[in-house]
């Protein structure tokens, strides 16, 4: 593995969505919901979901770092283009739900235009 800046911002988004995904086990209710409105956290059912994501987030972080150890800065990039479109996504669903605006743009859009910005520094560089 070469270190370069982009590989450093990898691992910091890798690390960053592991530690959303562990406190979403830890502690549902601090990020119940990531933007959506009036997340019931004590529902088992909305819990359930709250699990679903947040092994999603571990994986994908843990998954990032696989490939910054055994694979090749383009596909490492290429990843991150295409893992982008979770945030995306995410950012979709809260504005759809009429969640804050705050969310969807400062959080998850800033996120996907990071990993957008990182995936393609990897893919150049």
């Amino acid at each position: 593995m070469i270190i370069t800046v982009a590989t450093v911002l990898a691992g910091l988004l890798g690390l960053g969505i592991i530690f959303i995904g562990v406190n979403a086990i830890r502690a549902p209710r601090v990020v119940a919901g990531f933007g959506i409105p009036h997340t019931p956290t004590e529902d088992p059912t909305m819990r359930s979901w709250l699990y679903v994501k947040a092994v999603r987030d571990i994986a994908t972080g843990l998954f990032l770092f696989l490939l910054m150890i055994a694979a090749t800065p383009q596909l490492l990039g290429g990843y991150l283009l295409v893992a982008a479109l979770i945030p995306i996504g995410d950012a979709l669903i809260v504005l759809h739900s009429k969640g804050p605006k705050a969310a969807a743009y400062g959080v998850h859009g800033a996120t996907a235009a990071v990993m957008v910005v990182v995936g393609v520094l990897l893919l150049v560089g």
